[in-house]
């Protein structure tokens, strides 16, 4: 195939790379799901950015086959498709009933009928360099709103001042798929390759600079901001019914002292424990359980 000719050694070599840099891109997604599997249940995790990464991966195959020679295009998205099906199914096992029933709704909606749809539409009444061209332009149209969702986490960076959220690892390898994925299409002359990626270049590089930009700030979450709000103002005294009323600021800094006496969560890898307040009478002034933070995934879709 013309993807192997030795008159094209550089379109090999972005091929190869691209493959490469985005098998660790769909990857990216996998200590969360170990968390998901280690907690059986799926933590308010949403399956949508997975459903929407295989029907993206399963367009971009069909393309590659029609298109005849791009046979890596090919292989990395049958990795995609592979991986984000184990995604979808380890989501399936462990979601609540509500949530499995809308995963089951978006594999239906976006797989059993929009790509169904999209097959039939160009393989039958469309033939030759026509149905490449209709099926090409779907793939960017899809490749551009994939990328467009990464969006609302740059306006969260702006706002919170936190990178939390945004993993400069995964931005960094998002922003070299792009340039790989961006050279093989450009050298295979193929713009529905190429066009999707230079979006994929420069938001990747927005993040890798948010990144840069708020690396070191460390603002006061709305949960530290809030607690005064939600303090329990009421104590039990012993064992006794009567119930009176007690500071915030003296409940705070007990619970503050308590939390200061409780082992490191990693050295005894341990769930923390809730934090009990007791006064001098022997009464419970407040019990507060310390959640700990959540992984959020991300939306891993092959750059091509």
């Amino acid at each position: 195939m013309a993807i192997f000719d030795l008159h094209h050694p550089w379109l090999f070599v972005f091929g190869v790379l691209g493959n490469i840099i985005s098998v660790f891109v769909f990857l990216a997604p996998v200590p969360a799901f170990r968390r998901i599997c280690k907690e059986k249940s799926t933590m308010g995790f949403q399956s949508l950015p997975y459903v929407v990464a295989l029907f993206s991966s399963m367009l971009w195959m069909y393309y590659a086959f029609i298109k005849k020679n791009a046979i890596l295009l090919v292989s990395i998205n049958s990795f995609g498709c592979i991986v984000e099906s184990i995604y979808i199914s380890i989501f399936i096992l462990y979601a609540s009933k509500q949530a499995r029933r809308q995963t089951v709704k978006l594999l239906v909606g976006l797989i059993g009928v929009l790509y169904t749809l999209i097959f039939l539409v160009t393989l039958f009444p469309l033939n030759g360099a026509l149905r490449v061209q209709v099926v090409g332009w779907i793939c960017v149209t899809v490749a551009v709103l994939v990328f467009a969702a990464p969006l609302s986490i740059v306006f969260q960076v702006v706002r919170t001042k936190s990178v939390e959220f945004m993993p400069f690892t995964l931005s960094f390898f998002l922003t070299l798929s792009a340039i790989m994925w961006f050279g093989y299409g450009l050298l295979l002359k193929d713009m529905c390759i190429a066009l999707p990626n230079v979006l994929g270049f420069f938001l990747g590089m927005i993040q890798m600079l948010l990144y840069a930009m708020y690396r070191n700030v460390k603002p006061t979450s709305d949960l530290e901001k809030k607690v005064p709000e939600h303090v329990i103002t009421m104590v039990t005294v012993g064992n006794s019914e009567q119930i009176h009323p007690v500071k915030s600021e003296d409940m705070i800094n007990k619970l503050d002292d308590v939390a200061a006496d409780q082992p490191s969560d990693e050295e005894n890898n341990v769930s923390p424990p809730a934090l009990v307040a007791n006064d001098h009478d022997g009464g419970v002034l407040a019990k507060v359980n310390v959640p700990q933070p959540l992984e959020t995934p991300v939306l891993v879709v092959c750059a091509a």
